[in-house]
């Protein structure tokens, strides 16, 4: 049973806040279809002026994309693949083996078509001044999305400032971006270094040869790339690598402060993945746990049987189909709330900052309340 009441700065939440710009679905338009390898496109879309506002984004953010495929509502996370430009966005889709979207928009998405776009969102940014600053990106397959809008915008800034990549493929064709990265390379000879790392051709260089294991991350750590020159570092691809990239980094002594990642998956499928608002019963007899969420200044309360172990998103998206999500796993952040009254276990965690968990911050996608009642605010 659920039960939902819209009331206005009430339930102890106080007045309304508009600090943080919730994400919003508009319809976009698709301008533009380029392949860029096999099993990859760039889709560009045009942002209508009324929206322009909604789309400003800092390098290394991401949309989500929404639509209905074989009767479900599907969402998934692009990183923005250019330097902010007013007006459009463009994202990368890499076929992922058996995925569901990605082999459906690379195989029938057409220029005029529209698609549901979520404002950017993410934290896969710069924290510091960009000035003389060294730079460095570790990205492997489609994790070089990010990094593409992170390097432009990083070397166009600042005539003084440097950017290392080592990029990780498997060979020299499934590599993307590979001329807009040597492009880049022309514009910014002396102060972008790409460092192309295959793992099923051989190049010239053995370090360069191979899959990007431990020993192999330690040995361009000595030979190419000295942490103690780098101000920061952005990680992003597969979670394996993320992980293995981070662990040496703090063997290193780097600072964890200085080090950005990002996962486009976790690659572990035996976590659970959030819900989306599948039906969960409870009989009268059944015990229940009371949810309570602030959104947009309006209070809605639902109810979950306890043995079902919902969590707070599939609970509040039954009630209000608005409640902001994109991946679901763990991994985005966009339906972070903070808790307000009573307590949740937090199954999975890729997105929130310690200092975000402090301030009471969960994933409601992965938060199973653990109190007979739980008031999370996604305002906040």
């Amino acid at each position: 049973m659920t039960v939902t009441t819209d009331i206005d700065e009430a339930d102890g939440f106080g007045p309304v806040r508009t600090t943080r710009r919730r994400a919003s679905f508009h319809t976009l338009r698709i301008d533009g279809i380029r392949q860029l390898t096999d099993d990859s496109i760039e889709v560009a879309f045009v942002v209508p002026e009324e929206f322009a506002d909604s789309y400003d984004y800092a390098p290394g953010q991401y949309i989500a994309i929404r639509t209905a495929l074989d009767g479900q509502d599907v969402r998934r996370s692009y990183s923005i693949c250019q330097a902010p430009a007013r007006g459009e966005l463009k994202v990368a889709i890499k076929r992922d083996l058996g995925g569901l979207f990605s082999t459906w928009a690379i195989e029938n998405l057409k220029p005029g078509m529209q698609l549901d776009v979520m404002s950017p969102e993410g934290k896969f940014t710069s924290q510091i001044p960009v000035g003389t600053s060294h730079f460095v990106g570790i990205a492997a397959g489609s994790g070089i999305t990010p990094m593409m809008a992170l390097i432009e915008s990083t070397l166009a800034s600042s005539p003084d400032s440097r950017f290392s990549l080592v990029y990780s493929n498997r060979t020299a064709m499934d590599t993307m971006f590979v001329d807009e990265l040597a492009d880049l390379k022309d514009r910014y000879t002396s102060r972008l270094a790409l460092h192309h790392v295959l793992t099923r051709e051989r190049r010239s260089s053995e370090l360069l040869s191979g899959r990007l294991d431990a020993a192999r991350f330690r040995n361009l750590l000595h030979s190419l790339i000295r942490p103690s020159d780098i101000d920061e570092w952005f990680i992003c691809g597969p979670f394996d690598l993320v992980q293995l990239c981070r662990d040496i980094l703090d063997e290193l002594g780097v600072d964890v402060s200085a080090i950005r990642y990002e996962l486009f998956t976790t690659g572990r499928p035996e976590r659970p993945a959030g819900q989306s608002g599948r039906p969960v019963d409870a009989a009268d007899d059944q015990a229940v746990h009371t949810i309570s969420f602030r959104l947009d200044g309006t209070t809605s309360t639902v109810t979950t049987a306890v043995h079902s172990n919902e969590s707070v998103l599939n609970a509040a998206l039954r009630v209000r189909g608005d409640v902001p999500f994109a991946c679901a796993g763990g991994v985005c952040g966009t339906c972070r709330a903070v808790v307000t009254e009573g307590t949740v276990e937090m199954v999975e965690n890729y997105a929130l900052e310690p200092d975000e968990l402090e301030r009471g911050y969960v994933l409601t996608c992965q938060s199973i309340p653990t109190s007979d009642k739980v008031v999370v605010d996604y305002d906040a």
